[in-house]
């Protein structure tokens, strides 16, 4: 089951710069980690029949996450770290930013915009159910 479609992603999203096909191959990763990270809440409970606030953040951090990907260009946390963060040519020394989340709760792969989503609807709890 997927838990977006492409016309509800243009209504939750800013951007136009996606087009289906890249939505299409974006939903899968960034569903997997959502479901990571909220402990596959939605695997065992329908999203369409949960209450209408926490299903709208789940979408709404869905499509953070999807738009992360898109301008990250990277779905793992092996793509999003290959690229090193400092290297020196001579006296030359060039250092980079960090590109790891400081708010994400597991994963520098985690937009911090999909985290805050889901801040405060019960789906990050850490606890047994």
């Amino acid at each position: 089951m997927a838990y977006l479609t492409f016309e509800e992603f243009r209504d939750l999203n800013l951007s136009n710069e996606l087009t289906e096909d890249e939505f299409n191959k974006l939903l899968a990763p960034a569903s997997l980690l959502l479901d990571t990270q909220t402990n596959d809440f939605y695997v065992f409970n329908d999203l369409d029949k949960d209450v209408p606030y926490r299903s709208k953040r789940f979408k709404q951090a869905l499509a953070a996450q999807i738009q992360y990907f898109k301008e990250t260009g990277k779905t793992t946390n092996y793509g999003l770290n290959k690229t090193p963060q400092s290297f020196s040519a001579g006296r030359t020394s060039v250092s980079m930013g960090s590109t790891q989340s400081t708010t994400s709760i597991d994963t520098p792969l985690m937009a911090d915009e999909a985290y805050l989503y889901l801040e405060g609807t019960g789906l990050l709890y850490r606890g047994v159910q």
